[in-house]
């Protein structure tokens, strides 16, 4: 294999562009969530739950693009710490619905201008935020 296409490839490959923006700006989030003890991920799944009715597990893991086991991972931690409740959906007892409890939403509620914060500082380093946006869920 030539040197020139491992070049082609690190200029022009989009899931190595994605990876790569995604990782650093996990860790910008990370970063910025750290005094709350909480990670990016959580921040969006927390967010996710943010609903008038509580989903269905299936519901957010398809929202989030994790599978179910992914997504009862996640959720560990957070029930340990009493942020979200998982409970049997009343029509079928084998769904779950999840729900974030008060202490979720009070966290929640101090997450959201961190990120606000950090999110608009991002915005103003990109040139076409809403665009790139829009392409990322295009794809998704």
């Amino acid at each position: 294999m030539p040197r020139t296409a491992t070049w082609h490839v690190r200029d022009r490959c989009l899931c190595l562009a994605a990876q790569r923006a995604a990782r650093a700006l996990a860790r910008r989030f990370d970063a910025a969530f750290a005094p709350l003890d909480l990670t990016n991920g959580q921040f969006s799944l927390m967010m996710s739950l943010n609903r008038p009715e509580p989903p269905l597990m299936g519901q957010v893991a398809e929202l989030l693009a994790m599978d179910r086991t992914t997504l009862t991972a996640a959720l560990k931690p957070l029930e340990r710490r009493r942020l979200v409740r998982i409970v049997a959906d009343k029509d079928d007892r084998r769904g779950r619905r999840l729900s974030l409890t008060g202490a979720g939403k009070f966290l929640l509620k101090k997450a959201y201008p961190i990120w606000m914060r950090t999110h608009a500082e991002l915005d103003k380093t990109l040139g076409d935020p809403k665009g790139l946006r829009d392409g990322l869920w295009a794809i998704s």
